[in-house]
């Protein structure tokens, strides 16, 4: 069975019937004047050129769906996924312009630059999904590997550090985790409240973290009923696994300390 473009969008829970697929195309400068985009234009000026449609219905619908999913050029007859966007509706039009409130998504975040499907209409540059369903999944390419930055400039909100645990493009973060025991620090964004943590014996940082990305909490008792989602995690000091557990216990306490998170942080004891 030929996989579709359809499998994916079920797959991610869109429904075709409530999305737009557009391929942008290269262009510096359209006949009209208006600016277009290129090879090297970043995401803020590829969104800004999808908020700016055709005032034109014949060009772009009178009443775009409220789901955008934006492939840019890949050869003649193909397209790479760059984002899905919400379209919250039309807020300006000058007779010849429409402007969109757009905004980005986590939908199909995973296959954004890897998905490349099969563009079947050259000249058509806006389909209905139900349409561009149809058209064949030419490639889902690796995820490119993301450099491990150090420990010392190693920073994670809560989606990230999910991200680090489960994908592959973050395999040698998980290495460079894995290989240290530590102290750790997390920090409760809403509020600024902190939380000193270690990871010890047997327990590397990579395991430590991995309870957090799987239940929020880690199994933390001062951590619970917070959510997670407001979370960073940060690295306060390495350690070789060989490092008996006094040393690192006396780190703990000192940062603790230092940090005053026993009375104004999240730590009980």
């Amino acid at each position: 069975m030929t996989l579709t473009f359809a499998h994916i969008l079920d797959s991610a829970g869109i429904d075709p019937a409530g999305a737009l697929v557009i391929r942008h195309a290269y262009v510096r400068e359209h006949g009209d004047g208006s600016a277009g985009i290129h090879g090297d234009s970043s995401d803020e000026d590829i969104m800004g050129y999808t908020r700016s449609q055709s005032a034109n219905t014949r060009a772009f619908p009178a009443e775009p769906p409220g789901v955008w999913v934006v492939f840019l050029p890949e050869g003649g007859d193909r397209a790479r996924l760059w984002l899905v966007v919400r379209n919250r509706g039309e807020i300006s039009n000058d007779g010849a312009r429409r402007t969109f409130d757009l905004e980005r998504t986590d939908l199909l975040s995973d296959l954004r630059s890897r998905l490349v499907i099969g563009w079947r209409s050259p000249r058509t540059w806006a389909l209905k999904a139900t349409t561009a369903g149809r058209y064949p999944v030419m490639e889902i390419a690796d995820a490119e590997p993301v450099r491990f930055p150090g420990f010392d400039a190693l920073t994670l909100d809560y989606p990230q550090l999910q991200a680090v645990v489960r994908e592959h493009r973050y395999a040698t973060w998980r290495t460079a985790l894995s290989s240290v025991t530590g102290i750790y620090l997390i920090t409760d964004t809403r509020d600024g409240r902190q939380y000193v943590g270690k990871a010890d014996g047997t327990e590397s940082v990579l395991q430590r973290w991995a309870a957090y990305a799987a239940n929020g909490h880690g199994g933390n008792v001062e951590l619970k009923g917070r959510d997670p989602v407001t979370f960073r995690f940060s690295v306060l000091r390495v350690f070789d696994p060989a490092t008996p557990t006094r040393e690192i216990n006396a780190a703990e306490s000192y940062y603790k300390r230092a940090l005053d998170s026993r009375r104004h942080g999240l730590n009980r004891n």
